[in-house]
């Protein structure tokens, strides 16, 4: 036992390294990718500290190579399912118990594993198992995720520190901060290494013991991200990683009474029939289930007429296609004013025609593959509806190929119909629309904006004029959670930018902030009178009833 205040010292955001040619970590990671495609991997799940090599047997292939095989992982059953409950909530009272800066450390001790020994070998997971290029995978998987760590260490403490104003004479008020009764489930993505450990890792610092579902896509760094929160000493039990299809661990999850929250990153359409799944079963539970869900958007940039054509065409490039538009925040549809129009378009095509395309294990490559078939079939999909629509013009790109690998062209469209599909659907994919309004419309194209999607992620304005960029902010309010004005509306930053939106996009709850952490703590008020009344009597009543 320690008496003592101990204090988290304001974090810093971790350096992204440049993996320039010549450099020590290009060197180590061109190694590591070696090192992993020399052996294939067993991936086993992780329940209660014990790893799972039992099911049915499932090859991993990189997205950008499909005849290679990296290793395999084994789907899981029903009864994996509840050996993990059962082994989130044996740990339950032990972890909670901890004292919370032990469970700081943890997070702590993984943020400096991560950025130093497990660097290379969490970057090669993710290039390798997700196709992100060396730079996407940086920024993800170790910067954005040693961000968590550290930036959610201190917002704990920060919220532990929030006490009652004011306690009266003979009073002592006071605030604990316990974890949800009963444990949590995270559902991840498979398009960042940092979502997918965050979703699980922000609840169990707060004293929460989880069970986590990964997308079937992303197990291949899954793993790594396990045998990180192992060197850091998390104890067993405390995160459970399964490898169970969704609905059969829906199924058991949504109907336990110890259900105490989910923690989800994915489609709207899934996270809706899970939220209604979780409302049908609302009396089962010992209390309301946490409910805090990212999903998606249909982000979009507009630009007014006092805009930069070049900072737009940029923007719009790297906004679309970094990691082939498969970003919740990628931009996807554009609203460009007709005299600024040629420019953009002369710039963006043009640096579109520069960008290289292939594997992630030549550097060289901006453009590499979509996660998988269905992916690939899906966009592709897009891309043909529209060839044959008469009102949309591909200005670049429309191509795609998967005899290797499931590569896509950056594509770009241009439609007469600003509410055609391309402009109103989430593509999830290097596809980005464009429609040119007139200058003297632009009141008119802010309302496209606000009314054409039920998405409300994120979003960016690009213009010069100090009273324009005023109008769009307060037209758009509502629009993005996250909102950019001159820049790019991609690469939101832990303890800078806190991301989440709202609408069809989710709960807005704010990864990278207090906002996310306060989701997964219960308060208590603690009320303590040291000199208790002995005499019921108040004063209004006086000593007499005729007074």
């Amino acid at each position: 036992m320690s008496d003592a205040i101990f204090n988290i010292a304001i974090p810093t955001n971790e350096p992204v390294l440049a993996y320039a040619p010549g450099s020590p970590e290009r060197k180590e990671l061109k190694q590591a990718l070696q090192e992993a495609k020399a052996t294939q991997r067993e991936l086993p799940a992780f329940i209660n500290g014990e790893r799972v090599l039992d099911g049915e047997k499932v090859s991993v292939h990189p997205p950008h190579e499909r005849n290679f095989t990296l290793g395999h992982f084994y789907r899981g059953t029903t009864h994996h399912v509840h050996q993990a409950i059962d082994a989130a909530l044996a740990a339950k009272a032990g972890w909670e118990a901890l004292p919370w800066q032990q469970r700081a450390a943890v997070f702590l001790r993984a943020a400096d594993l991560l950025a130093g020994p497990f660097r290379a070998r969490m970057n090669a997971a993710t290039m390798l198992g997700q196709s992100k290029n060396a730079y996407q995978a940086e920024i993800d998987s170790v910067a954005e995720l040693c961000d968590f760590f550290r930036f959610n260490a201190y917002f704990l403490q920060e919220i532990y520190r929030e006490q009652p104003l004011h306690s009266p004479d003979g009073i002592w008020n006071r605030l604990e901060y316990r974890a949800l009764e009963g444990f949590v489930l995270a559902i991840t993505p498979f398009n960042f290494t940092s979502i997918a450990a965050n979703l699980p890792a922000a609840p169990a610092l707060c004293g929460n013991t989880v069970v986590w579902k990964p997308a079937e896509t992303q197990i291949y760094s899954a793993v790594v991200i396990m045998e990180l929160f192992e060197a850091a000493g998390l104890p067993n039990g405390v995160i459970n990683l399964i490898y169970t299809d969704g609905p059969q661990v829906g199924n058991i999850v949504f109907k336990h009474p110890d259900f105490a929250g989910l923690h989800f990153t994915g489609s709207t359409k899934v996270f809706q029939q899970l939220w209604q799944e979780i409302g049908n079963n609302i009396g089962a539970y010992k209390s309301y289930p946490r409910i805090v869900g990212e999903t998606g958007g249909k982000d979009f940039v507009i630009a007014h007429p006092s805009a930069d054509a070049d900072e737009v065409a940029v923007a719009l490039l790297r906004g679309a296609f970094e990691y082939q538009g498969q970003k919740c925040s990628a931009a996807s549809r554009a609203y460009l004013p007709a005299s600024l129009w040629p420019a953009i378009k002369e710039r963006l095509i043009k640096d579109i025609g520069t960008l290289s395309s292939g594997s992630v294990e030549d550097f060289g490559n901006f453009i590499n593959a979509v996660i998988d078939e269905r992916a690939f079939d899906r966009i592709a999909g897009y891309i043909d509806g529209a060839k044959a629509n008469d009102a949309v013009e591909i200005i670049a790109g429309g191509g795609y190929d998967k005899s290797e690998g499931y590569f896509i062209e950056p594509t770009v469209l241009l439609t007469t119909d600003p509410r055609s599909t391309t402009m109103e659907e989430e593509i999830f994919g290097p596809v980005l629309t464009v429609y040119v309004y007139e200058d003297a419309d632009w009141e008119k194209a802010l309302e496209l904006v606000d009314t054409t999607s039920p998405y409300a992620l994120t979003g960016a304005v690009f213009a010069t004029d100090r009273q324009v960029i005023e109008t769009a902010s307060k037209y758009l309010r509502n629009a993005a959670g996250n909102f950019y004005i001159n820049d790019k509306p991609t690469g939101a930053v832990v303890g800078q930018q806190p991301f989440g939106g709202a609408r069809a996009s989710g709960t807005n709850d704010k990864a990278g902030s207090a906002f996310n952490l306060q989701r997964w703590i219960s308060p208590r008020l603690i009320k303590e009178n040291f000199v208790p009344p002995v005499d019921y009597r108040y004063p209004f009543l006086g000593s007499s009833s005729k007074a």
